[in-house]
């Protein structure tokens, strides 16, 4: 295990209906290379996780209700997958204001499956290149982005993949943005 993501703050930002997976492989990612994440969410307590959208998948422990987080205490941002989850995120104003922040504050944004409909909402794909689930693509194309079929899009502080079989890719280019950062800072 690596170190080089000491003292880096991560947070993931989901919702019921998340698909465990793609909060769970970025989390450890990070997490093996010493960054301290935190699991953001609409409300206090736990969140419903699932498998492949319909199987329920136990639940994910909420560190704090994202109304109370501030951009300036994290250093990158996750937001995972699950048709319900970004659903959820998308309609609720300190999520939708807080993602909007992150991705302008320049800081890496890592989005996966569909997790980019929460950028869609934030205003913020317009002019980027991006990839998704292949659903929400007509989403994202109506929102100004340039979409992609890839494993992973990186397109500034903004990273994007299609679906869980992306994510050995999705996390890699997460883990290499947040070093990056690091040593930029």
């Amino acid at each position: 295990m690596s170190n080089s993501l000491q003292g880096r703050r991560v947070a993931i930002l989901a919702a019921d209906g998340v698909e465990k997976v793609e909060l769970e492989q970025p989390r450890a990612a990070v997490t093996d290379k010493g960054a301290r994440v935190s699991v953001l969410s609409l409300k206090a307590g736990e969140i419903q996780a699932r498998n492949h959208d319909l199987d329920p998948a136990g639940t994910i422990d909420v560190d704090r209700v994202v109304s109370e987080a501030s951009v300036d205490d994290y250093d990158a941002l996750v937001l995972p997958g699950g048709t319900v989850n970004p659903d959820k995120l998308r309609l609720d104003d300190a999520a939708v204001s807080f993602v909007r922040d992150f991705v302008n504050s320049g800081k890496p944004v890592a989005a996966i499956c569909h997790g980019p409909w929460t950028l869609v909402e934030a205003d913020v794909v317009v002019g980027r290149t991006v990839t998704s689930y292949p659903s929400i693509r007509t989403d994202l194309r109506n929102a100004g982005a340039n979409v992609v079929d890839e494993e992973v899009a990186i397109d500034h502080n903004v990273i994007t993949s299609r679906s869980p079989s992306d994510l050995p890719a999705f996390c890699a280019a997460l883990v290499a943005q947040l070093e990056q950062a690091s040593l930029d800072a």
